[in-house]
């Protein structure tokens, strides 16, 4: 069936989305999560499925994996995959209020991801209503903790995806409405440096500020950029009162690359950073890290199915490798059929001029269901 006739509203959704919006839900404010784990568990109950809650664990939210009937709910399916944790804090509806004007609305985590989840979501319930059947079982599960890295998630993710022929992740439309086929490496590091105390206003020349020495091997680790694998520092914690020299400063850091063997060696000289003298110390440490996912047959078939869908619905969309990392690195590194970046349009991701274009909704959403309808 052509899911162009499929009565999608864009208002109507973005009326639904409002209260996915208003439930802020950042990764390091489990109760957050879980409450907004609470609203999208329910409408998926509303929308047919059976509901399995995955308790969370290394300190993150939950988990909800839902079930649709099928004639054949054994058969290896489509795995439609998102993440509802956001970077934003609690309290950030204060500077980002959900908000309309023209076709872009606004809010945090609206256009990363859950615009794309909550299409993905009316795509279901859609096909529903027209008392339509997908060719395969549909599975939806939404995660706690990929803003991260998926410290707490990626088994789970490896070890549904693992059971499904296809997985679909509604991660951000790219800036020209592609889609996702490969993403970058990327790995995150822990930093320490440790210094020596001493009274600031008293005895300044004794100590040796853990600050000061982070702050060299910031820089250090910044001009270790390159064309194939670049590196930054987004986190520093260091002091306690001003009129103390500083013993201990901690970082993260993350490196990204769009080759596996770029990014080994970007690793391996991250691993190898020493501190710039014996009065200090400094260590690095690997965190999370998501392996690349390389662009191949079966990923690259499950496009021109997309590719075709789109151009049955009037627009076209193109196909790219990326960076930004989300958990499609794991299932298509895995050698599953995997599609990225099938969610809403828009920009400003991590910012407080995060929006989406309003009538993405729909048609993104079409493209959703030709998906699950297609798919065999």
């Amino acid at each position: 069936m052509n899911p162009n006739a499929l009565p999608f509203d864009s208002d109507a959704m973005l009326a639904g989305l409002k209260e996915w919006i208003e439930c802020e839900s950042p990764t390091f404010d489990p109760g957050a999560v879980n409450r907004m784990m609470d609203i999208a568990s329910r409408a998926l109950i509303v929308a047919g499925a059976r509901i399995e809650r995955v308790a969370g664990r290394l300190g993150f939210g939950d988990c909800v994996r839902a079930t649709f009937p099928h004639a054949t709910p054994n058969e290896p399916g489509i795995l439609v995959m998102g993440h509802l944790d956001t970077v934003h804090p609690v309290g950030t509806l204060a500077k980002l209020p959900f908000r309309r004007d023209g076709n872009r609305a606004w809010g945090p985590g609206i256009f990363d991801m859950k615009g794309g989840n909550y299409l993905s979501l009316e795509a279901i319930r859609q096909i529903a209503r027209a008392g339509l059947r997908t060719g395969l079982p549909v599975t939806v599960l939404f995660t706690s903790d990929e803003e991260v890295g998926s410290p707490s998630t990626r088994d789970l993710i490896e070890a549904e995806a693992a059971r499904h022929k296809y997985v679909l992740v509604p991660e951000p439309a790219r800036a020209d409405g592609g889609v996702v086929t490969g993403r970058y490496a990327i790995a995150r590091f822990n930093l320490e440096a440790t210094g020596r105390p001493s009274h600031a206003g008293i005895a300044l020349a004794a100590g040796r500020s853990a600050i000061k020495e982070m702050a060299r091997k910031l820089i250090e680790i910044e001009d270790m950029t390159t064309d194939d694998c670049t590196f930054s520092v987004g986190v520093i914690h260091g002091g306690q009162w001003v009129n103390c020299v500083t013993t201990t400063c901690t970082g993260e850091a993350l490196s990204m690359a769009k080759r596996q063997e770029d990014l080994d060696r970007g690793v391996a000289a991250m691993l190898g950073l020493r501190a710039s003298s014996n009065e200090v110390q400094f260590a690095v440490t690997r965190g999370v890290t998501r392996p690349v996912w390389e662009p191949d047959a079966k990923g690259i078939a499950l496009y021109e199915t997309a590719r075709e869908i789109a151009g049955g619905l009037g627009y076209a969309i193109s196909s790219q490798s990326s960076g930004g990392g989300s958990d499609g690195n794991f299932t298509g590194a895995m050698g599953i059929a995997t599609l990225d970046g099938l969610g809403v349009a828009g920009a400003g991701a991590h910012t407080l001029d995060e929006h989406i274009l309003i009538d993405s909704l729909a048609y993104r959403g079409k493209l959703m269901a030709g998906l699950l309808l297609n798919l065999a």
